[in-house]
């Protein structure tokens, strides 16, 4: 039989572990993550600055960058593209493959339309396409 000391001491210890416990884990969940950029006006718009180096691979047509679960695409001198980044069979971050003007998953060979549309399989859903206005040295994707 347990005393009562005892009890009182373990019962301590698993309360107080049960209590820190949920702000031991959340405050590690977001480390490390790309996480997506906030605005001030707290749209859930995406803004890019071009002028970032974070967006340096976007100077040159046929570069890409991902922002948060987006990939962003240059498809020409003007023109942007933005897409869901996850591949619709298994999650494998996708890739803008401008020579071939296809958006290909480098982890089982489906292939994506630069809007989205699978072209090849395993895949069978197509990834989500995003609105993308320039304007200056931003892109704004929504």
């Amino acid at each position: 039989m347990m005393e009562r000391k005892e009890f009182i001491k373990k019962f301590a210890v698993s309360g107080s572990i049960l209590l820190t416990a949920p702000v031991l884990f959340n405050s590690c969940s977001d480390e490390g993550e790309d996480m997506e950029p906030t605005n001030p006006d707290n749209s859930k718009d995406i803004i890019i600055d071009l002028n970032a180096a974070s967006s340096a691979n976007l100077g040159n047509v046929g570069g890409y960058i991902y922002s948060g679960s987006i990939i962003v695409f240059r498809t020409g001198e003007t023109n942007y593209m933005a897409l869901s980044k996850a591949c619709t069979h298994q999650g494998c971050d996708v890739e803008y493959n401008h020579a071939s003007g296809n958006v290909p998953c480098p982890c089982h060979g489906s292939k994506y339309t630069t809007a989205g549309v699978v072209t090849e399989g395993p895949a069978t859903r197509n990834l989500t396409k995003y609105n993308v206005v320039k304007s200056g040295n931003t892109l704004k994707i929504s």
